[in-house]
């Protein structure tokens, strides 16, 4: 039953994507009243400030399965 649980949480997540595509006013402003240079830029700069907590969560998970395989062993 928990893996019932998980499937329809993670099905729920994807599918509430109207959330997912809300942005910062400030953000939009800037780039509303910027070039492309600029948008490219401020797009860039989210990728760069995205990509370290799903890194950090990834070195967290691959610990763990490392520690939990190491005792089983």
């Amino acid at each position: 039953m928990p893996k019932l649980i998980k499937i329809a949480f993670v099905l729920a997540f994807f599918l509430s994507v109207d959330s997912l595509s809300a942005q910062c006013a400030m953000c939009k402003a800037v780039v509303e009243n910027g070039g492309a240079q600029m948008a490219e830029g401020i797009n860039s700069g989210i990728t760069y400030l995205m990509v370290f907590p799903y890194l950090l969560v990834a070195i967290l998970a691959y610990s763990l399965y490392r520690y939990k395989k190491r005792v089983k062993n």
